[in-house]
C-alpha cells in the first residue's frame, strides 16, 4: 500500500477472497486500517484447504488461486 492509497475499513465483510500473491495471509489484511480492529494475526491458508477463519473476528478467507 502507497502513501496515496486510503485504508479500506477493516472487518467491513465477513468473506474474502485472496490470492496466493496476497500470501502469507494475514487479518487484518494489510490494506485494512489496523486502528479499529484486532491484533495481526497470521492464517496459514494453504494447510487449511484454501480456506481459513480468522479467530478474532471470524471473517473467512478464501483462497481462489
Amino acid at each position: 500500500m502507497t502513501a496515496s492509497q486510503t485504508p479500506t475499513q477493516a472487518n467491513a465483510q465477513k468473506q474474502y477472497e485472496v490470492h496466493r500473491s496476497d500470501l502469507p495471509l494475514s487479518c487484518p489484511l494489510p490494506s485494512m486500517a489496523l486502528w479499529n480492529s484486532h491484533p495481526r494475526v497470521y492464517l496459514a491458508i494453504e494447510n487449511e484447504g484454501g480456506q481459513s477463519d480468522c479467530p478474532y473476528c471470524g471473517a473467512h478467507f478464501v483462497l481462489v488461486d
